[in-house]
């Protein structure tokens, strides 16, 4: 928070001051007004509190004591949702007013304030819903000002309700009087409503709506207690629901969604429902009752009584708590938790609108529990995990979105970053605050491209930047960069995918200094040409310079090595065994045909679509066929995230495989020969699969810290940056921070955004701000 006295006019001298205060931050839909209001009366002070496009307007004046405890006040006192950044003030002429007042809102150009996320449900709302007596009781819309939707509902900035989709909603003379009396929780909540004047839900079958009000959800649950599949809406879009022990009805929405094996996430009525199948900590606890409400990945409890369908071949489950009062209705009574997974097919945006909800998702569900509250902007729900005690982000979306990150160093170029091709999101940067989109998804399916374009538009026009600059990756095929080449009249400046990475570490802990980053992903083009994804390099978002990275492989058929895992095994066992490859006694090799093998080493020895990699995901792939853990891939990391599950089954402790260390140079290409090889011994020996890969495991940790250990040698540099999407693999991260850290280095991780592709956009705006800084010196 920045503190600013700003000299404009001189204030009387004496006992009696005015002062005025600009107030930047959320605090806007947060019940910052209201505050304001009642504190100034207890206080006995005078003036007026507005909102404007650039945050929060006081002026206010009285005794000079009131008035700094005033200021103190505002910072240490105010409503739990406000985030407050900067607090300008400067001196008033005294103009000895009677009262305190809350002054309409002021829209005027140049937006410079910010947006609150959507708020899951609070306690109050709650406890009123469930009183009989209660005018919103059973109301599935309930909300205050320290609770409900937010971003979702809204178009434009200031944050008032004509400026929301509430605004087709007009209030009943009771809500109006809350909604005006500064003194009510609901003073200018502009979601408030009640069952006379808002949103209504209703049951559809068939294009027919068969129930409403609290008749429609009390037939949704007998629905889903039948073994139905229902779309539900949501804040940022439809769920898909279905009782979790019901493992008929979860396969029948695996057909119908065409969703293989990629895990369900679950919803519970709350937290001790969890714990009958998870283990969670206490930080898991927190971050499951945050106000963000996001899903938090829980180790599953052996005796875990789901469908297996519901999570096939991991040992998590994803779970969040209700953050809307439909879904604590919902699972008040009958079924204690439910399957909501994303109203889509596929990888498709999920859906947000009633007709197209219709259209796309009839053939999906038996039923729809619709409502007429417009939802403006999709809004996915956000995945987090406890990584070493701290919060790691899978996917950075509803309850989070469009909080920024703030930058001790403002950027000084406007800058629109493209992100990546997968779990892409776009930023936008504004002095000191970088706007990250909610969660877009992989542009390669049409409806996403399509989505990813009106997010970029949208974001512009709330927060009215006009971009100077458009960062992107420095892939030419990514359909982002295609777009950012397209734009017409403003600097395009590519950044290769590993620097970004690294610089979104350096964005979020504020490193300025020269820093050692391990990026260890899936796929991102290096600045040679060749696909990277195992770097070891040191530098910050000006430049940076390769020092290690894992032996480039060949990816026989391209694109299809990753969906088929098997044939980076072969690259891999070609390269040790030669043309004896199918002698290598692995399964993986014997149930491929003569003539499929051939055809691939073909491939291999003339380089024709069989480009070098030195991912580590591809690695992980390929030792998880070995392994015989996954052939062919369904969704994202799937082999990676089923070795790994095999790995944490070891019931021993193991260490690395020594010589396979030892006999990688800790500079340049780390050979992988020696690691494959320990482990084509260790299968034909018979050893434990699960031993093995858990050594596997290990020596990869080891074979980087050493690594890094010599580039420290060479450098000086102490600290490390990890990221990249394999960073989400708990064995190697943990192994990497507690190695790292035992041997002297400063570790630092992504926090705020994820250390997949989701947080690129964050690094380039960083590194595309260097790059135009430079260049303009």
């Amino acid at each position: 928070m920045v503190h600013r006295n700003l000299d404009q006019t001189t204030g009387e001298s004496g006992c009696h001051q005015r002062i005025g205060l600009r107030i930047n931050g959320i605090v806007q839909g947060v019940g910052f007004r209201p505050f304001v209001y009642r504190l100034a009366n207890e206080l006995h002070l005078c003036g007026f509190v507005r909102n404007d496009s650039k945050g929060v307007e006081i002026e206010i004046e009285g005794a000079e004591e009131a008035l700094g405890m005033f200021r103190n006040r505002l910072t240490t006192s105010m409503p739990a949702m406000a985030r407050i950044t900067t607090v300008d003030s400067f001196p008033l002429s005294f103009r000895g007013d009677r009262h305190f007042v809350i002054d309409v809102s002021q829209s005027e150009s140049g937006v410079n304030t910010y947006i609150s996320p959507d708020i899951a449900v609070c306690a109050e709302c709650l406890s009123e819903m469930q009183e009989p007596g209660n005018r919103r009781f059973a109301y599935p819309f309930i909300n205050c000002t320290n609770c409900g939707p937010r971003f979702t509902i809204v178009d434009r900035i200031p944050y008032d309700r004509d400026n929301t989709s509430m605004h087709k909603f007009i209030l009943c003379p009771e809500c109006r009087a809350e909604y005006d009396n500064p003194s009510d929780r609901r003073f200018h909540a502009q979601p408030n409503a009640c069952p006379i004047c808002g949103p209504q839900v209703w049951l559809e079958i068939k294009g027919k709506r068969v129930a409403s009000r609290r008749d429609a959800v009390s037939q949704a649950i007998d629905l889903l207690a039948q073994g139905a599949i229902l779309a539900v809406k949501g804040l940022g879009g439809f769920h898909l629901a279905v009782d979790p022990f019901n493992a008929a009805a979860v396969q029948e929405l695996r057909i119908r969604k065409n969703r293989v094996d990629k895990p369900f996430a679950l919803m519970a009525a709350n937290l001790d429902t969890v714990r009958q199948f998870c283990r969670v900590s206490n930080r898991e606890a927190e971050l499951l009752q945050d106000p963000a409400r996001p899903i938090v990945l829980l180790d599953k409890l052996p005796d875990c009584s789901f469908a297996s369908c519901v999570v096939p071949g991991a040992n998590t489950l994803g779970w969040m708590l209700p953050y809307t009062a439909l879904h604590h209705l919902l699972l008040a009574q009958g079924i204690p938790a439910l399957v909501m997974t994303s109203g889509n097919i596929a990888e498709e945006p999920i859906v947000t609108d009633n007709e197209d909800a219709r259209n796309r998702l009839s053939l999906l569900v038996d039923a729809f529990l619709m409502h007429d509250r417009d939802i403006r902007q999709r809004c996915d729900d956000s995945v987090v995990r406890v990584a070493t005690d701290v919060r790691q982000h899978v996917r950075r979306s509803r309850g989070f979105v469009p909080s920024p990150i703030l930058l001790r160093n403002p950027a000084t170029h406007r800058i629109l970053a493209c992100g990546g091709e997968m779990k892409n999101c776009v930023a936008l940067s504004r002095g000191d605050s970088v706007f990250l989109s909610q969660h877009i998804g992989d542009l390669d399916n049409p409806s996403a491209y399509e989505f990813f374009q009106k997010t970029v538009a949208h974001l512009k026009r709330l927060f009215e930047i006009d971009p100077e600059i458009i960062a992107c990756d420095l892939h030419p095929e990514y359909l982002s960069t295609k777009w950012a080449r397209e734009q017409q009249g403003v600097r395009v400046i590519p950044v290769q995918h590993h620097h970004a990475h690294f610089a979104s570490v350096l964005a979020e802990h504020e490193l300025n200094g020269p820093t050692i980053g391990i990026i260890l992903d899936g796929t991102g083009l290096g600045t040679d040409g060749t696909i990277w994804g195992g770097e070891i390099i040191s530098g910050s978002a000006a430049g940076f310079t390769r020092h290690a990275w894992l032996e480039p492989m060949p990816m026989p058929g391209g694109t299809a090595a990753i969906r088929h895992p098997w044939r980076m095994a072969l690259a891999h066992l070609y390269r040790m065994f030669g043309t004896d490859v199918s002698k290598c006694e692995l399964q993986t090799i014997g149930r491929r045909s003569p003539h499929e093998i051939d055809v691939l080493l073909r491939m291999i020895d003339t380089g024709v679509n069989s480009p070098l990699t030195s991912s580590c995901g591809r690695l992980f792939d390929a030792v998880a066929s070995m392994l015989d853990v996954r052939e062919e891939i369904t969704y994202d990391a799937q082999a990676a995230i089923e070795l790994e599950t095999l790995a944490l089954s070891c019931p021993s402790k193991e260490v690395e495989y020594d010589e396979a260390v030892s006999s990688a140079m800790p500079q340049g290409s780390l050979a992988l020969n020696p690691l494959i090889n320990c482990l084509v011994r260790d299968i034909r020996n018979n050893v434990r699969y699960s031993t093995i890969a858990l050594r596997f495991h290990h020596t990869v940790v080891a074979m980087f810290v050493r690594a890094v250990e010599d580039v420290r040698k060479n450098t000086g540099i102490s600290s490390v940056a990890l990221s990249g999407g394999c960073m989400h693999n708990k064995l190697l991260l943990d192994g990497l921070r507690k190695q790292l850290s035992g041997r002297g280095f400063e570790v630092f991780t992504n926090q705020q955004v994820p250390p997949n592709d989701g947080g690129l956009a964050l690094g380039q705006i960083l590194v595309a701000d260097a790059i135009a800084s430079i260049g303009a010196s």
